[in-house]
Order: C-alpha cells, then structure tokens, then sequence
C-alpha cells in the first residue's frame, strides 16, 4: 500500500507540459508522461537541482509537467506543443468541478440508474427478437446518467457496484456507460461528447444478445469454435445499430471496435492503434474494469486494486495508457461501494471519496475489531477521528465483500446509504 497513492495526481495545480529536450535546472518536475511506479523516482515531485536530475528525467520519460509556481523565477518554461487525444494531451487534462455532493445527488441517481437498468433489459430483449433499438429513449438516458456524473460522480458510482452475476449482461452494459461517463469527464470533454460516449458504454455489448445463450451464458472456458462464435458479438452489435434510426456512427464505430487493441491484436479486425477512435478507446477500458472486477458465473470478480493493477500491466498492450491513468484518478484508491478493512482491525463500506485527501474517504464501519456486527457508523476519515487506541484511523486494504458475509445488495435495502445522507445533509 506504500505506493499505491503514486498513481493518482493532485489536479488543482495549474501546471505546463514540457519536452523532456526543454528542460533546465531550477524547474520543479510535478508530473510525468506515465505512472511513478514505472521510474525509479522515489518521490512523486522534485526540484531538478544537478544535471544528473536533468538527465535521468530525459532518459525516462518523453514531457513532464513543470510547476510554474514552484520553478526558479530566472528559469523560462516552454509549453509543448498538444495536439487532442495524443497522451500528453489527455494527461494534461483535469476534471471540472463538480455541480453538487453525494448527498445531494444520490437520490436522484438511484431513480437514473433504476431506469437505465429496466432500459437496457427492454433494449436486450427487444435485439434478441431482432427489433431495432428506440435511439431517442437511449439518448435520454445516457443524458439522464451524464447529468448525475457531472453533479456529484460518486453516487451514480456506488451503484455500479449493485451487480447479480445472474444479470451480468445488462448490468455490465450500465455499468461500463457510467463509467466511461466518468472517464470522459476526467478530461473535461464538452457535454455533448460525453452524452456520444455513454451511449457508446449503452450500446457496446448489444449484439451479445444474438449469440446462442448456451455460449453467452457458458459456466466456464470456451472451446475455440465456441469462442470464434463469441467475437462475431461486435460485428452483430454494430449491424443492429445500424437499423436503429438516428444511431450516431461514432456510437457504431465503438460497438464493432470496442475489442481492438492498441498493439493491434484485437479483434474482429486487427486494427492498429491509429486507427481506434478515441471513444472506442474510452468504451474498452471501461469494459475491461467492469468485466475484471464483476463475479461471473464461472468465476470471482478482483477487487478494485487488483483491477487496476491489472490495467496498468496491458497498457500500451490492449489499453491507451493516457487514458488508463485519467480512469483510475476518475475512480480514486478507494471507490464508493468497496468494503475496506482498517488498521485497527474494522470493517467498513466506503460511502465518499475525498477527492482532496485520496486516502481519507468517507466510511462506514460495519464490523468492529473483532470482526462483529455493531451498529453501522459514519466515519469521515478526512476529519482525523481517533479509535479506541487515540490513534489516526487508516485503511489497511480493500477486501471482497464475501470475506466477511456482507453482499453489498442486501447493504443496500438496508438503506445503510440512504440513512447516513441523514447526518450529511
């Protein structure tokens, strides 16, 4: 857990991108071109004092990102040239401010997320007959779903985290539209290109439902021919948006090259990373997070560090790195809706991330020292509360929900939400 906060960045400071070949002593280095876990950095932000700092940043990396405000006065910081969608473009990126909170919000996004589930399951069984798909009503939801995003993004968030291995098709497909959304607003896309991506994160998996159910539904590996049958998804996908009237072809695009890959391995045609449109590139990570960290029937989804971990690895492989990092800032360490453990031996559920102070979320404890059901309680981290011992309450790591009983369905009737909107409101 020592270096898993690295990989996140502090986006309120104001910083230019430089060429590595621009860089002079006295400029304060805050940001790189790629994650601090693969340099031999030790510290995440640095004076380049000595020609060696110069030279060692110049060897690993191709731009960084200068603090202007930290950097000796006497030294003049050349912007790099940016073009849209190129890496050091999408890294130099930042959220807008969000509209609302979670408490706020939430309400709301459980009316949004209840309808976009009964949606989708409508849109499925409507493909599976082979009717054409109501565009009109899509794009109202995905607006619906962007409005609660932009609010307040970790209440739609939570939600994505409600899932039935038994509904894993439609579930997946909302949860991969809620999370591009996310990704999209990561780096400040306009409005209405974020609407165009989660429509793309809707519509990805639609042509599954023209795969016999005997394969789409297999508890367990697929034999070659079986998996041959699985691939032909996105070409099926995109000819069945293709007869829905109105469907942008930015939307199509996605659908039939959602399983490219950057090193051109993908399928169904192989592309090379050139030719992979942006949104697609946006809709593949997000289906690749959900896809890792969801129970299926055949096996146990990973936890949301083990997810990450794991993205980090195929980058530049299967996945656009740029966008890899500006997806996991979007999620934060702790995401809302993860069971974490405590150093002190408790149990909690995070309700809120901090988006300030990362590894400080807002939780609540469910489980006591000794692993015993008590009285939930909300706990802001941030806040600096103290256990029993008067010592600083940290998170020690993100555990399953199954190790200790809890399913984060049944937490979720409870109301163990809802209720503690009550003291934040």
């Amino acid at each position: 857990m020592a270096h898993e906060n690295n990989i996140f960045l502090n986006t309120s400071v104001q910083l230019t991108e430089v060429d590595v070949a621009q860089l002079q002593i006295g400029m304060y280095v805050s940001k790189l071109d790629r994650s601090w876990l693969n340099t031999s950095f030790m510290f995440q932000g640095f004076e380049l004092k000595t020609r060696a700092d110069l030279e060692e940043v110049q060897k690993q990396c191709e731009f960084v990102y200068i603090d202007v405000e930290k950097t000796k006065k006497n030294v003049r910081v050349v912007p790099r040239k940016v073009t849209p969608f190129s890496k050091n473009w999408i890294l130099g990126r930042n959220p807008p401010k969000r509209k609302s909170n979670f408490s706020k919000e939430f309400v709301y996004a459980e009316v949004v997320h209840k309808r976009t589930s009964s949606i989708v399951k409508s849109f499925m069984e409507d493909v599976s007959i082979g009717r054409a798909i109501n565009v009109e009503i899509a794009k109202k939801v995905v607006s619906e779903c962007v409005d609660s995003v932009m609010k307040s993004p970790d209440a739609l968030m939570w939600l994505t985290q409600l899932k039935n291995k038994d509904e894993y098709t439609s579930q997946h497909s909302v949860n991969v539209c809620i999370l591009s959304i996310a990704l999209a607003r990561q780096i400040n896309l306009p409005e209405n290109e974020i609407q165009d991506i989660g429509l793309c994160g809707l519509m990805h998996d639609m042509g599954k439902m023209q795969i016999p159910l005997e394969i789409l539904n297999k508890p367990g590996r697929f034999e070659p021919e079986e998996f041959d049958i699985m691939k032909t998804h996105p070409a099926l996908g995109m000819k069945i948006l293709m007869s829905s009237d109105g469907m942008p072809g930015c939307v199509i695009d996605a659908v039939y090259g959602h399983h490219e890959q950057i090193d051109g391995n993908g399928y169904p045609r192989g592309l090379p990373a050139e030719a992979i449109h942006p949104y697609t590139r946006i809709v593949s990570i997000a289906d690749v997070y959900d896809a890792i960290s969801s129970d299926r029937i055949y096996k146990a989804g990973k936890t949301h560090l083990d997810t990450i971990n794991i993205l980090i690895q195929i980058s530049d492989k299967q996945l656009d790195s740029g966008l890899v990092i500006k997806f996991i800032e979007s999620l934060g360490i702790y995401p809302p809706g993860n069971i974490v453990e405590l150093g002190n031996g408790e149990v909690a559920i995070v309700v809120e991330t901090n988006y300030i102070q990362r590894l400080k979320p807002r939780i609540t404890i469910l489980l006591d020292k000794d692993k015993k059901r008590i009285k939930p309680r909300l706990l802001d981290l941030a806040k600096l509360d103290l256990d029993e011992t008067d010592k600083s309450y940290t998170i020690k790591r993100i555990v399953r929900a199954d190790k200790y009983g809890f399913d984060l369905n049944k937490l979720y009737k409870m109301r163990l939400v809802q209720d503690s909107l009550v003291t934040t409101t």
